[in-house]
């Protein structure tokens, strides 16, 4: 029986760290970090996501300015929106909610933010210093992926670590990380042939396909680590669940998360931390 992390308590007490360095800065800096955060148009999951985000920030004290856009503005008014936040002194980190109206270019959108404001680690740059194992913001969901693995002292170098996804968002980053912890990593997908068979190989697993219950217990090897980063609606009861079949993946897992509780509530805590340290960089205290 597995033992299961649970990030949301990892989330809770690194806010109450966070909460405590923040309550230091109005007198070192003589301000508080600044988020804004965009959301274009009324997309339930993407307006719950900022609202949980911006409840992060007041409850660790931080500012938080959530900026509400029609659905149908222009790519053009969202990108000088940006260049104000961009302009703006008092703004740390700028945050757009994704994902946008299929009339915008997310990729453009995402560029026209500065890299030193970009709170979600996603600008060319920032991805850049990432594989160049040079300072930047790192992703929120790797970021938060690697402290869960870590707040339980579960070793990675040497390990041989499977990530079933590979988009820009969690998958690739999250490879990169553990490569840089010394893990042999495999970067699994839709095209991998014999999938059950890789996965089986890994001592840590991480899920981040969107498939719903998409890694059954055959596919884990006993005692491995399985990290679930999927958010799906289960068809029968509308309930969140993860891409890992937990009920049964669980009994043969030496650690697991779960959905929901696990690994989202983390992403939240570290575009906290994200934009910690975009205000340290921005007012020149140390990181």
């Amino acid at each position: 029986m597995a033992i299961i992390i649970s990030g949301k308590e990892l989330s809770l007490q690194k806010k109450e760290q966070m909460k405590a360095l923040v309550a230091t800065f109005l007198a070192k800096y003589g301000r508080l970090p600044k988020l804004s955060v965009i959301l274009v148009g009324n997309n339930p999951a993407s307006v719950s996501y900022v609202t949980g985000k911006g409840k992060s920030c007041v409850e660790i004290g931080m500012i938080n300015e959530t900026i509400r856009l029609d659905e149908n503005i222009t790519q053009d008014e969202l990108l000088k929106k940006i260049d104000e936040l961009n302009k703006d002194d008092s703004v740390d980190g700028i945050l757009v909610q994704l994902p946008l109206p299929k009339h915008i270019d997310s990729n453009c959108v995402i560029n026209a933010i500065v890299p030193e404001k970009d709170v979600d680690g996603f600008h060319p740059q920032n991805v850049a210093s990432l594989y160049l194992k040079q300072k930047g913001t790192l992703p929120c969901t790797p970021k938060g992926i690697i402290q869960v693995l870590d707040s339980k002292n579960i070793t990675i170098e040497g390990k041989r670590a499977v990530v079933v996804g590979r988009s820009n968002i969690v998958g690739l980053p999250v490879a990169k990380l553990l490569l840089d912890r010394n893990a042999t990593v495999t970067v699994a997908h839709s095209k991998t042939s014999n999938l059950t068979e890789v996965c089986k190989e890994a001592d840590i697993l991480i899920a981040a396909v969107g498939k719903a219950r998409f890694i059954t217990a055959d596919m884990v090897k006993d005692g491995a680590v399985v990290i679930d980063v999927g958010v799906n609606r289960d068809e029968n009861t509308g309930k969140l669940c993860g891409d890992v079949d937990f009920d049964n993946v669980k009994e043969k897992a030496s650690y697991i998360t779960k959905v929901p509780g696990g690994i989202g509530p983390m992403t939240i805590s570290c575009l906290m931390e994200n934009t910690i340290e975009c205000f340290l960089a921005h007012v020149g205290g140390n990181k």
